[in-house]
């Protein structure tokens, strides 16, 4: 007799069950988890607290999403729909290359627990939403000439996951506070002054830093760090 093989652990490999409850589905359980999610972190998700934000029982979710790790599939792929991505036959891949980014951290900030399940969240890259915006970004990159378009996209989409997972660390830390942004610098920046002092350019960094806004400085380191990638990948282009 043939060995049995396991199911593979994702979501996207296994056939949809049909509801037995019509007022709930699984698009529905998905959007209640990603409300969650954003407001609460995922150290708060369980199934049976989305369960009873749905006014329905743990099994009636089960029928639908078998474990919380394929739910995390199925809310990274929802969110990844959000992601407007420029024309794949854009003629300049630079300036579409940056709008893909931007595009990808501002729904990385907007959903601040993305960035760091990207890399846990069983097999999502094969939800639809994440497909097509790899093989957008394929398209653009194999147009630009790039000989090896998948690692110069891999390049483009981890320097913005590290920048965004950095950026949502601290945006969660001044969400914790109860203060805006830039309430929470400015009682932070005395102590932070007085740690420099003696460090001449860290001192220099940190008076220059204190009264600009900090979604200005924000934005501004990660755009300079876009344009030392996208200088880095020109590079990588047959001449």
């Amino acid at each position: 007799m043939a060995a049995s093989t396991n199911p593979i652990p994702s979501v996207w490999a296994r056939r949809q069950r049909e509801p037995d409850q019509p007022s709930l589905s699984r698009d529905a359980i998905v959007r209640e988890a990603i409300v969650m999610l954003d407001a609460e972190g995922i150290e708060a998700l369980s199934m049976r607290k989305l369960a009873a934000r749905l006014n329905a029982g743990a099994t009636s979710l089960y029928r639908h999403v078998a474990t919380k790790d394929e739910l995390m599939e199925l809310a990274v792929d929802e969110v990844f729909g959000e992601i407007v991505l420029p024309p794949a036959d854009s003629p300049d891949w630079r300036a579409a290359a940056t709008e893909a980014a931007q595009a990808f951290r501002a729904t990385v900030l907007r959903h601040p627990w993305l960035s760091s399940v990207l890399g846990q969240a069983g097999l999502a890259y094969l939800g639809p939403n994440l497909m097509s915006f790899a093989e957008q970004l394929t398209v653009l990159f194999t147009a630009a000439g790039f000989p090896e378009p998948v690692r110069a996209i891999d390049t483009l989409v981890c320097y913005t996951i590290g920048m965004g997972t950095t950026e949502s660390a601290w945006l969660t830390t001044v969400a914790r506070s109860g203060q805006t942004e830039a309430e929470f610098i400015a009682r932070l920046m005395p102590a932070a002054q007085e740690a420099a002092d003696g460090f001449e350019h860290l001192a220099d960094a940190y008076a220059t830093a204190a009264g600009t806004d900090p979604v200005t400085i924000r934005d501004s380191k990660f755009g300079y760090g876009l344009e030392v990638v996208l200088d880095g990948l020109a590079l990588r282009l047959p001449r």
